[in-house]
């Protein structure tokens, strides 16, 4: 575009550390006493530890992104393009009309029983309720219970780095910037989960709410969703992470791919004192943005569990609410019902033909956009 500046902007101070303190940082890693037996191999890995990223080697191991890519010469990281076939095989799956339905149920808790709470969350209970009418009803449930990333050895989400802020382009499809070997950020549990969201029919959350918002390990899984909304499915047309190239290529015009339009979905929101509405609709407006479609009225909803009472007996609370433990249920159902009809198709979708007059930036206009900022 004519007069735009696609000048990038720096001057946040260098980052990098001295040898030092690199490696007083990598040996916290090897606390334990245990390792002391090991301290000759200990100075031979922290050594190869302090080359790479010195070097900055992020992605050690590339080959070519090869035939469908914009240069398909260009190097491209193994996992990525590993994460890519994956993803492009759910895709597949998801939409051949004689694979089963599926239902993506995720658990959006940080408790587990299996770490120092030492008692599962309630959102397990419930979102267990669900997978009892989802698989009883004969369709796929696939369990995503994100208290793994608090209660198993290795499971990470690492955070968005807002890359979609610099240009859109800039935010691949999937993600990345991670895994980043240089700066020991790896491995990282969103490459398993992209392809599950991507092979689902329905999205089904269920979760509570933590001070006055949605908990931890929910909110990395969304913000490092924000590839699915509009990300650049081919790293080659910004040459990797190239900034300026991005910011060219958008201003050209972006058509935001919508990766995972058309999904339907359901919502539950429990807490005990406040904070479930507002939660409850951040949700619904976050999945509906991605152009995902809710089920139907009675598929979200917020409750409150336990109100003001002791948190020593929220579990007995949740045993006597009959009646949310019968919502719970009925959400799963609506949803199942929705897939079902989506999948025949006899579900109508008015919305359908619509051209939405206030798209995402696309280069076409320099004023109206509604992007989300991140």
């Amino acid at each position: 575009m004519a007069g735009v500046n696609v000048d990038v902007r720096k001057g946040q101070g260098d980052v990098k550390l001295s040898r030092e303190e690199f490696e007083r940082r990598l040996r916290l890693r090897f606390y334990d006493p245990a390792f002391e037996a090991v301290h000759t191999e200990m100075d031979r890995v922290v050594e190869i530890a302090w080359k790479v990223y010195d070097e900055y080697r992020k992605s050690p191991r590339t080959r070519k992104a090869g035939p469908g890519f914009a240069d398909p010469g260009f190097e491209l990281p193994v996992e990525w393009l590993d994460t890519r076939d994956r993803i492009l095989g759910a895709e597949r799956d998801q939409k051949n009309p004689a694979t089963p339905s599926r239902i993506l149920l995720i658990a959006g808790s940080a408790r587990s029983d299996q770490t120092c709470p030492g008692e599962m969350s309630k959102t397990f209970r419930l979102a267990s309720q669900a997978r009892e009418e989802i698989e009883g009803a004969g369709l796929q449930c696939d369990f995503l219970d994100l208290s793994l990333l608090t209660a198993q050895y290795g499971r990470q989400i690492l955070p968005c780095k807002a890359c979609v802020s610099t240009a859109m382009p800039l935010c691949h499809w999937p993600c990345s910037c991670y895994p980043n070997h240089a700066m020991g950020q790896g491995p990282d549990w969103m490459s398993e989960i992209y392809p599950r969201w991507v092979g689902a029919h329905g999205i089904m959350i269920v979760t509570p709410v933590n001070w006055y918002q949605v908990s931890s390990p929910l909110k990395l899984m969304m913000d490092r969703l924000v590839c699915a909304d509009g990300g650049n499915p081919d790293p080659t047309s910004t040459r990797g992470k190239k900034p300026e190239v991005a910011k060219a290529l958008e201003l050209k015009g972006w058509t935001y791919p919508r990766h995972l339009a058309n999904r339907l979905f359901a919502v539950v929101v429990h807490g005990d004192t406040a904070g479930t509405e507002s939660l409850r609709r951040g949700l619904t407006d976050w999945l509906t943005d991605m152009k995902l479609a809710p089920a139907a009225p009675a598929a979200s909803f917020d409750r409150y569990l336990g109100y003001y009472e002791p948190y020593a007996t929220s579990h007995e609370a949740l045993d006597r609410d009959t009646d949310l433990q019968k919502e719970v249920r009925n959400s799963a159902k609506v949803l199942v019902e929705a897939v079902s009809l989506a999948r025949a198709g006899k579900l109508p979708r008015p919305d359908a033909s619509v051209q939405d007059p206030r798209p995402k930036w696309s280069g076409a206009r320099m004023s109206g956009c509604n992007a989300s900022s991140f």
